[in-house]
């Protein structure tokens, strides 16, 4: 009877270290589980900090690419109706004379309906005339203002800095017969001595020590319509 209980009794020990596990694979498992957190934990610090340090970067080419868009569509929104005209260049250069009081030959096309950059003091009008400066201590400036206000003529345009990362604008002009480009920091002048509307505005944006430069092509009339 004694022999038979012992035997009954050595079997459920041996059942139950089957079933469950010892200390020491407990404080092993637990050991294994650790390293693998620290690891886990100093990969996604070690990530966190590589992404943090290029955000700078990131930020600033995203604003580059924001800009060069914008402009590109305020420029192809001129060149279609009804900013364009017959017998007229949608983009051309003209005479503007900014608040600064320096008569300059500047960049300027029309926006019928205005730009959601413009705020207006009062409510807004139709047939805002924009233009385009690069000045190194403001950045990019847009120059606005409408033909239906009373002193068109006589005011200088009301002005908004695009962004002021900008520090130099200069122009690409397209040579057929050498079939190259050119850039110029200023206007080219044509045989008559007239200043000539370049084919492309080059934008040159400035961040501490990141420089990057923006690529606008000034679209021709029709250019923008849709082809049916």
């Amino acid at each position: 009877m004694i022999t038979l209980a012992r035997s009954v009794m050595v079997r459920r020990r041996a059942r139950t270290r089957q079933a469950g596990f010892s200390l020491l694979e407990i404080l092993l498992a637990l050991a294994l589980v650790s390293l693998v957190l620290v690891a886990l934990n100093t990969f996604v610090f070690s990530m966190g900090e590589l992404w943090g340090q290029n955000a700078d970067v990131r930020l600033f080419e995203q604003h580059v690419r924001a800009v060069t868009r914008f402009l590109d569509h305020e420029l192809r929104a001129a060149v279609l109706p009804p900013a364009s005209k017959a017998n007229t260049s949608p983009i051309a250069l003209q005479e503007i004379r900014p608040q600064s009081g320096m008569t300059e030959k500047l960049l300027t096309f029309d926006l019928p309906a205005g730009s959601r950059l413009i705020r207006w003091p009062d409510r807004p009008l139709p047939e805002v005339v924009c233009s385009l400066q690069a000045r190194e201590s403001e950045g990019l400036v847009l120059l606005w203002h409408s033909r239906l206000e009373k002193n068109f003529d006589i005011d200088a345009p009301r002005e908004t800095v695009v962004t002021p990362l900008v520090t130099a604008l200069s122009y690409d002009y397209f040579d057929p017969d050498f079939n190259r480009w050119t850039t110029e920091t200023t206007l080219k002048l044509d045989s008559s001595g007239e200043p000539m509307t370049p084919q492309r505005l080059r934008l040159k944006f400035k961040y501490s020590n990141l420089t990057r430069e923006g690529i606008v092509t000034l679209p021709l009339l029709g250019e923008a319509l849709p082809a049916f």
